[in-house]
């Protein structure tokens, strides 16, 4: 049992380490953040800032969650090279102020850490369905990575098997059953869309 928690420890602590990696590599190659809907980037930030808040507020074991302080860093320069390539610089400032401010406020009672964790897995699951929308909509996979999509949903598996072998947290392992739901959807759909554009 030990084995298997430290296997998926580490595994996904060194896929969150490059996670994000193919998908900034696809936008600096191409110059556009076209395919990448900002309001899930936004979202998902929203969501691993929750999350990260509530494992520390908590005090859980730190291989439960190491890799959300990686995630949210990478999903920083990602959201930055997002508004870069869309023209919206300006709008990082804001972004910033009501993310730091958010940050503090989350802890101020316990009710709200809690509150803000149950909507986390809401608005967690509206990044992805915001990423599926535009889609959807453009009919396009543009720079959107599969790779990155992927390994998000194998961290999603293997944060499963960890939950339930330590803090078994409810909350936690609902989060993390969505998540990889919604992984695999969005990985199939730029596929789908990936294999239409080769045969257009």
């Amino acid at each position: 049992m030990e084995a298997l928690l430290g296997l998926a420890t580490w595994s996904t602590l060194l896929v969150c380490m490059v996670i994000k990696l193919p998908q900034m590599a696809a936008v600096l190659a191409a110059r556009s953040a076209r395919g990448l809907s900002l309001q899930s980037l936004v979202l998902e930030l929203s969501g691993f800032l929750v999350f990260l808040r509530y494992q520390s507020y908590y005090s859980y074991p730190l291989e439960t969650y190491l890799e959300y302080p990686i995630l949210t860093a990478q999903d920083v320069i990602l959201l930055l090279f997002v508004l870069h390539y869309s023209g919206n610089m300006r709008q990082a400032l804001p972004y910033t102020v009501i993310f730091v401010g958010g940050w503090y406020f989350l802890t101020l009672q316990k009710w709200i850490i809690d509150l803000a964790m149950n909507f986390s897995t809401l608005i967690s699951a509206a990044s992805k369905f915001a990423q599926l929308q535009c889609l959807w909509q453009t009919r396009d996979s543009g720079q959107v990575s599969a790779l990155t999509w992927s390994m998000s949903a194998y961290t999603c598996a293997t944060r499963i098997v960890t939950t339930l072998m330590t803090t078994n947290d409810s909350m936690v392992l609902v989060r993390f059953i969505i998540m990889l739901v919604l992984n695999i959807w969005v990985t199939a759909t730029i596929l789908h869309y990936r294999k239409t554009e080769k045969t257009d």
